[in-house]
């Protein structure tokens, strides 16, 4: 059976016209930055990427005016999402490729797709250099991908809520979508509410701590987005301590499942008390940074403040895979890099802005373990994994476990593609985890220090695809790319 007899084409290309057309105002907000600080070249290059775009968009809404109005399915839903993704990257690359005659369409496309995927890798030499209104987009697309274009879409316009649980099951961060209402647009509303404070918030502490208003609510944009990228060359490295401790605080809430400050301002401090995966998360990162900074101290001459801050960020930036850096971590003692390191596969929480494997996964996977033993020593018995005082399905942890071996394997392949294409193998595991991770920085040649500027061009599109993959848990993309899943 032919694709277009199983799945709705019209919809999906009207769908993707009208994200186009969303994507316009923030454009404009860019473009409106390059006019305040008198940047012409930088506002032409965002005002022609604004009328193509929205052109595009118009032509593609009105060519699939007349589509059939059925729900949108799971099959619908799957695909929406994911040429989404690749849309926004494409048409999001114009302000870049327009306004630097030097940068190359492949360059800008990476670097826009790092941004909407809240990877934070970049292939930016001389960061500082670029103008105001280009790091503010740059910034933005981090922003816009936190929380997803899909949810946004959806919290504007609620109409396209028939059948918009399946784009919110294919595109939500973590493992299972958040309702915090039974209406998916308010739930999106919600989300989307809870962000904007959030960021207006740290927005506001940061210029407290001596930020100008671009640089606070451009980090602020990053931050909650877990994504990592700063218009500064030396990212927070620059920064006072306070404001520092600022980024950590909100990187931490970036992190956490969303639902869980909502539930606090509805005065249900409970759920967030007994929350599971919430201490799991925090014992992670109080247990690597104790030992981290265990080891700077005791291996360099530091005074003991700066080595607690300097662990404290790196893994809290590494765990939610925002990818600020405040200290070189590859210049630390061997055994301290290896934690990093594994901290790579680590990731924030479910229903985060956070990257990476997730730590509910890590917990039942955890418990499962345990349980084994016990299982091994009563074979007869029936001891269930539990989570917030509920029973893990068998059939979520065998999920839980395919999603691991399947993470394994495209890291893996990611990597040996990779080193096929000319990197060495520490540089080549190292740009694999941290762009399937959402990370931005890894090791080697892609290490904190260094950028992804020297990767082929075919490695480039491979770190991209990558990301992708990572920002949509693998499963939602690699459905596509299965035969099965155009069958009836």
């Amino acid at each position: 059976m032919s694709v277009g007899a199983a799945v709705n084409i019209r919809m999906i290309i009207k769908f993707m016209g009208i994200l186009l057309m969303l994507l316009v105002p923030f454009m404009v907000m860019a473009g409106a930055v390059s006019l305040y600080y008198n940047e012409h070249v930088a506002f032409r290059a965002i005002l022609f990427s604004c009328l193509i775009t929205i052109g595009v968009g118009i032509i593609m809404f009105f060519a699939a005016l007349r589509h059939d109005h059925r729900n949108i399915g799971r099959k619908e839903g799957y695909i929406i999402v994911t040429l989404a993704w690749v849309f926004i990257s494409l048409f999001g690359a114009l302000p870049l490729f327009l306004y630097n005659e030097a940068t190359t369409f492949t360059d800008a496309f990476f670097e826009t797709m790092s941004g909407f995927t809240t990877t934070g890798a970049t292939i930016l030499t001389d960061i500082e250099a670029l103008s105001k209104g280009i790091l503010f987009w740059r910034s933005l697309t981090n922003w816009i991908g936190g929380m997803g274009i899909i949810i946004l879409t959806l919290a504007i316009l609620p109409i396209l809520g028939v059948g918009g649980m399946q784009l919110f099951v294919a595109e939500a961060p973590g493992t299972t979508p958040m309702r915090l209402h039974p209406r998916i647009t308010e739930t999106a509303k919600r989300l989307w509410g809870i962000y904007i404070i959030f960021t207006l918030l740290q927005t506001s502490l940061h210029m407290l701590g001596g930020l100008s208003l671009f640089d606070s609510i451009t980090h602020a944009f990053s931050t909650m987005a877990t994504g990592g990228f700063s218009p500064k060359n030396d990212s927070i490295a620059g920064f006072s301590a306070f404001n520092q401790y600022v980024v950590v605080l909100f990187m931490i809430l970036a992190g956490t499942n969303f639902s869980l400050p909502y539930f606090i301002l509805k005065g249900q401090i409970n759920k967030v008390a007994k929350n599971d995966e919430l201490r799991f998360y925090l014992i992670i990162i109080g247990l690597f940074t104790a030992i981290i900074s265990l080891g700077l101290f005791l291996y360099g001459p530091i005074e003991f403040e700066r080595a607690f801050r300097n662990s404290l960020f790196q893994v809290v930036s590494i765990v939610t895979t925002t990818g600020f850096i405040t200290d070189d971590y590859e210049a630390w003692p061997g055994i301290l890099l290896f934690l990093i390191f594994l901290l790579m596969f680590a990731g924030g929480c479910m229903g985060s802005t956070a990257g990476g494997i997730k730590m509910i996964r890590h917990l039942v996977l955890f418990k499962n373990i345990q349980l084994e033993f016990k299982r091994h020593v009563h074979p007869l018995a029936v001891i269930p994994v539990k989570v917030n005082g509920k029973t893990i399905p068998a059939d979520v942890i065998h999920s839980f476990l395919a999603f691991f071996i399947i993470y394994l394997l495209t890291f893996s392949a990611g990597s040996a593609v990779l080193t096929l294409l000319g990197l060495d193998f520490e540089s080549a595991i190292g740009a694999s985890v941290a762009a399937l991770g959402n990370i931005g920085p890894g090791i080697g040649s892609v290490g904190p220090i260094d950028n992804y500027a020297h990767v082929p061009i075919a490695g480039k599109w491979v770190l991209s695809f990558l990301m992708l993959l990572g920002r949509l848990e693998l499963f939602t993309v690699l459905l596509l790319l299965s035969p099965a899943f155009y069958r009836k």
